[in-house]
């Protein structure tokens, strides 16, 4: 670590749980903030220090600028000293929309049209004819989005029926409209017999031909009308229409009777004949665009080319970048849309590689999400290269070889919500294993394997047949009912295609219980969703004697000022809107008068405000409300407030808030995906728990994507995928018990379960395995 001379200083955070926090963090060093879930380090390092940041360099833009930036109001912080301009990378997804992908969110993209644009055979001296988002490249039918949109004949035509049954559905063509009297009087074919009766030439007039004159007649007057099939027409009225112009009833018509498919003249590559021209060592820019990084990195290497070396570098650095971070397996035609948020935040941080600024402050959250521990050591070097650029590093994380790669730890604690928000150490690594901390104390702790004894027995198997999807290479597989099954693999290996891609499109019965936020808006709270809200409004209603819906903060209860939000948004014009809180009710969301009444001497207010763990022993006797509360407890989220917004949790939250409501169900098979996210090294053992909940008492059969090696250890059943990610991934491995998974040769993830496991007790494994 360079010399440390200037820190940040925080003084007095109290933003949501922080309890009037002092901090100084070093500059110019990689810095960990560590602690349980919910223990505030979002709070410290996002919320507070990042959202300052960010505000205080807004304020030095003109009012003008402003109104087109983020809002931001200021933290609940007495002072932040001393801060650089921050860049925040998140693990929000990538937008940009369709024309959006790998390669233009990295900028590599613009290298690669350059260099056909240099060095193209066909020589197509112009970069812009190589771009599917500009005129001179895109392909003009489906101006460079690569799809289209087609009229689904599946549900456009029936042809069971005849033409005067009704076998044109939509409602253009109804029987006896002008639209369907053109189509019968034009005397191509019979409207009387089937249309599966229908040879092909008669089939392409009712749906596509596009000459002839039908004589017609309409209110006694006769006329010509000019002929169309029935597709021709549909497309002419509403596909080929400006889609800002639609209405309505024309999206909702489009949406009835069409599909997206492949675009059929640049077979979905975007670009026009033009671009698809020009080669560059035989292969097209398509063809690049759609290989993995790390494939496209080999064919780099076999260009030579002195006058356009240069250009070479850079697309080569760029995609080392992209590769060295674990993201090979990405093509640069993905869309960003698609990326994972583990994955987006990895490419946000291929982009900053490039910069050459310094004395910057980055902000991280937790870039190890999706990971496997093969790569998180590529990454933490990436972390490091910022750091020695002369940036600040500040990482939210929870992973043990991140932490320890830190120069500096920030742990907060000592628990997760109301009993969090307190500094409980600060220093180097070494220091944090003898601190005490949670956090100090797990941090060495070896992986522990299942022994034999606790083997769970499959009470059957779930057959996967012929596994295909994208980098499958068509196996056969069992997955065992009855027990905790871990898939294993380094990222992109093909992990997700088989659990989901495959698995549940071959068992439909199967259930994903995934990180997408739970159909949340802001009035959505921890109590609405899991039901207890409905419940806790009974029980103020019969103890008051009043009617329920005054306890509602969306209902009859609710504040008028703010209605029920307990905030109030002042827009600013060109200033940053301010956010602040409610003067009538004070944050708490109700009358004054709905505040009056009590349930044992709390208002429903101090209700929702109460954490779950508190809002369990006040609502003990209540059977019901006691056993979702539990449930919630028991995956780990007992730090939640009742009333907190659904929109405030993380992915890993989200999925455990929605596998708390599976926990009393009886046996189901279920698809959990990195369901660690998020957490803590103490509380993956609180999942572990409520995973063997779920299995031993309700008989469910548990399948879960992971990186974690706690988990792993911690499985009835490994498959394990590989060996690489994309191309040179999708093979089983190994399937069997973790033990076994530590004598496979060439398992990325059995050589780092070997490591985790660790010490001496490795050696009676290892021999027990080969026996």
């Amino acid at each position: 670590m360079q010399n440390v001379t200037e820190w940040i200083e925080v003084r007095g955070a109290r933003v949501h749980n922080l309890r009037a926090v002092d901090v100084a963090v070093p500059k110019r060093a990689l810095t960990a903030v560590t602690g349980v879930s919910g223990s505030g380090k979002s709070s410290l390092v996002f919320d507070t220090i990042a959202v300052e940041a960010r505000r205080q360099l807004n304020e030095t833009l003109p009012a003008f600028v402003r109104g087109f930036l983020p809002a931001l109001s200021r933290p609940a912080v007495d002072t932040v000293e001393h801060l650089p301009a921050v860049i925040m990378v998140d693990q929000r997804r990538l937008r940009g929309g369709a024309r959006s992908t790998v390669g233009t969110i990295t900028d590599i993209a613009p290298l690669l049209r350059l260099l056909f644009s240099r060095a193209g055979e066909p020589l197509v001296p112009h970069a812009d004819a190589f771009s599917f988002n500009m005129p001179a490249g895109m392909c003009p039918a489906c101006e460079g989005l690569g799809e289209a949109t087609v009229v689904d004949l599946d549900v456009f035509l029936d042809r069971s029926r005849s033409l005067d049954e009704g076998a044109l559905l939509c409602e253009v063509f109804a029987v006896g409209s002008r639209n369907w009297q053109i189509l019968v009087g034009s005397g191509r074919f019979d409207p009387a017999r089937p249309v599966a009766e229908y040879s092909d030439a008669e089939l392409h007039d009712l749906l596509y031909a596009d000459d002839g004159i039908v004589a017609m007649e309409f209110q006694g007057q006769a006329y010509n009308a000019s002929y169309e099939g029935a597709v021709t027409k549909f497309r002419r009225l509403y596909l080929d229409q400006d889609p800002e112009t639609r209405g309505g009833r024309t999206r909702k018509l489009i949406a009835a009777f069409t599909t997206t498919a492949c675009c059929p003249d640049c077979g979905g590559t975007r670009l026009s004949p033009l671009a698809l021209s020009s080669r560059v060592a035989g292969y097209t820019i398509a063809d690049l665009s759609a290989m993995a990084a790390s494939d496209l990195v080999t064919v780099l290497d076999q260009i030579s080319n002195p006058t356009i070396e240069p250009l070479l570098n850079a697309l080569w650095a760029r995609l080392e970048d992209l590769v060295g971070i674990g993201l090979g397996y990405l093509s640069l035609d993905r869309r960003t849309a698609s990326l994972s948020g583990g994955e987006a935040q990895r490419v946000k941080l291929v982009r900053q590689l490039a910069s050459s600024l310094n004395d910057l402050l980055y902000v991280f959250d937790e870039p190890s999400i999706g990971m496997h521990p093969r790569d998180v050591s590529r990454m933490t070097d990436l972390l490091r290269a910022l750091r020695d650029k002369g940036n600040s590093v500040l990482v939210v994380e929870h992973d043990r070889d991140v932490i320890i790669a830190a120069d500096h730890v920030i742990d907060l604690g000592p628990g997760a919500g109301t009993a969090g928000g307190e500094v409980g150490y600060t220093g180097d690594v070494t220091g944090l294993r003898g601190s005490g901390t949670l956090t100090g104390r797990f941090l060495d702790e070896p992986v522990r394997l299942k022994p034999d004894h606790a083997l769970r027995e499959p009470t059957g198997k779930l057959p996967v047949v012929n596994a295909r999807a994208h980098n499958l290479t068509g196996f056969d597989i069992d997955f065992p009912t009855g027990v905790l099954t871990v898939v294993t693999g380094v990222a992109g290996s093909g992990k997700s295609s088989l659990a989901h891609a495959v698995l549940r499109v071959q068992h439909p019965q199967v259930i994903a219980v995934d990180q997408s936020a739970p159909g949340a808006n802001r009035r959505s709270t921890v109590a609405t969703y899991t039901g207890v809200q409905d419940r806790i409004r009974k029980a103020f209603a019969a103890a008051n004697g009043v009617h329920p819906a005054l306890f509602s903060a969306n209902s009859a209860g609710a504040c008028p000022e703010c209605a029920g939000l307990g905030v109030i948004e002042q827009d600013l014009a060109y200033l940053d809107t301010v956010t602040s809180m409610c003067v009538a009710c004070h944050g708490r969301r109700f009358t004054e008068d709905v505040l009056g009444y009590r349930l044992r001497g709390l208002s429903i207010g101090d209700v929702l405000e109460s954490t779950v763990a508190e809002a369990a022993e006040f609502f003990a006797a209540d059977r019901k409300i006691a056993s979702i509360l539990g449930a919630l407890a028991t995956v780990g989220l007992d730090y939640l407030r009742l009333g907190q917004p659904l929109t405030t949790l993380s992915g890993g939250e989200s999925q455990r808030l929605k596998l708390a409501g599976h926990l009393s169900e009886p046996g189901g098979v279920y698809v959990l995906d990195e369901p660690t996210t998020g957490l803590h090294m103490s509380d993956v053992h609180r999942l572990l728990a409520a995973l063997d909940r779920l299995i031993d008492e309700h008989g469910a059969t548990v399948i879960v994507i992971e990186h974690n090696l706690d988990l792993v250890g911690h499985a009835d059943w490994l498959i394990d995928l590989g060996p690489e990610a994309g191309a040179g991934g999708g093979y089983v491995l190994y399937e069997g018990t973790p033990a076994g998974l530590l004598t496979t040769e060439g398992s990325h993830t059995g050589e780092y379960l070997r490591r985790a496991v660790g010490g001496a007790p490795i050696l009676g494994i290892l021999e027990q395995a080969a026996r």
